[in-house]
């Protein structure tokens, strides 16, 4: 594919994220960043557990979207949790950067012996940049040379910066969970208070809000060898994540099995009322650390010309490192 075919795709799938007025970046291996998955995920561990998150989706079409977060949270007392997280998002090779630190607090009760209901509520700033630098106008692009003459100078365009290139505001988030040693299911609400990003101060009116994203969640976890105490055990998870955010909704579906020290799943995606792509995963845990990489195998209209998407998850559960032996009679293992 060329350099101007690139540029070409690359406006038309911004314009298409601006028509759905943004939307937020979903890792494939949601299980390795659970809370920003569900905030009511956060003191799912008694000790400290850390997850770093790296996604490079569409790296063929001028790496279009590439998405990072760090995240800490454990239970703070006997029924509480408590968290925070970092997310950034380049979507464009860098022209848009959205930033977001935020701070977690949930709370369980018991339902019964062996099923807990959990709520939570997160509160974070976000700020997201234009990098003028970066955008290619069309009035500096020649229909057959791209954005740079033949001598490789770049054609220049007659749109004047913006006096302010970024945007900060409050966002607010909440989530319910409720589980047992077989299964779980969970709802999230992200973006309660639908932030105005808008660069521009007129009266774009609902366009310039992020609108709020509604997660369905559930799964089971089924023990073929062992019990559901030891999460080096063999157990299989079928589980699925519905999502919907202005227009756009997306299903998928899977499972993810464990065997030992080892683990990996197999996914598919569904976009609206389109095929997205297929998904695999596999990865190790030794000690404290947990390592999962994913591909997710575009079967789209855009085809795998994209590039999928790569994913790499790295967790860290300082549970092994206490003198206590920590035990779960939940069905959660996998997010640990």
């Amino acid at each position: 594919m060329g350099s101007l075919p690139k540029i070409i795709l690359f406006f038309l799938l911004v314009g298409y994220a601006a028509k759905s007025n943004g939307q937020d970046a979903l890792y494939s291996q949601f299980y390795l960043s659970p809370t920003l998955l569900n905030p009511a995920f956060a003191g799912n561990t008694e000790g400290p557990f850390v997850s770093v998150n790296y996604r490079n989706q569409w790296p063929s079409i001028n790496n279009a979207y590439s998405t990072y977060s760090v995240s800490y949270d454990q239970q703070w007392q006997e029924n509480t949790g408590l968290g925070v997280y970092v997310t950034a998002d380049d979507a464009g090779n860098g022209a848009i950067k959205t930033t977001k630190l935020a701070g977690i607090y949930s709370y369980k009760v018991r339902l019964s012996d062996e099923t807990y209901i959990k709520g939570a509520v997160e509160a974070g700033y976000g700020q997201t940049a234009l990098n003028w630098e970066q955008l290619v106008f069309f009035d500096s692009l020649d229909p057959e040379f791209g954005s740079e003459s033949p001598g490789g100078i770049s054609i220049p365009t007659s749109e004047v910066p913006r006096s302010n290139l970024s945007k900060g505001y409050l966002d607010i988030g909440t989530g319910v969970m409720i589980y047992s040693p077989l299964w779980y299911a969970g709802f999230s609400y992200k973006h309660v208070n639908s932030p105005n990003i808008d660069f521009v101060a007129d009266d774009t009116g609902p366009t310039g809000q992020l609108p709020s994203r509604l997660t369905l969640h559930g799964g089971m976890q089924l023990n073929l060898q062992g019990d559901n105490i030891n999460e080096n055990g063999t157990f299989l998870s079928p589980n699925v994540v519905i999502s919907k955010q202005a227009d756009f909704w997306q299903v998928t579906g899977g499972a993810y099995l464990n065997v030992d020290r080892v683990f990996g799943g197999l996914w598919y995606r569904q976009g609206g009322r389109n095929t997205d792509a297929i998904i695999g995963s596999i990865g190790v845990k030794s000690g404290v650390f947990k390592i999962g990489y994913s591909y997710d195998y575009t079967i789209s209209e855009l085809t795998n010309g994209s590039g999928g998407a790569h994913e790499i998850g790295i967790t860290l559960l300082f549970d092994n490192l206490a003198a206590k032996k920590y035990r779960y009679s939940d069905c959660l293992n996998m997010f640990r």
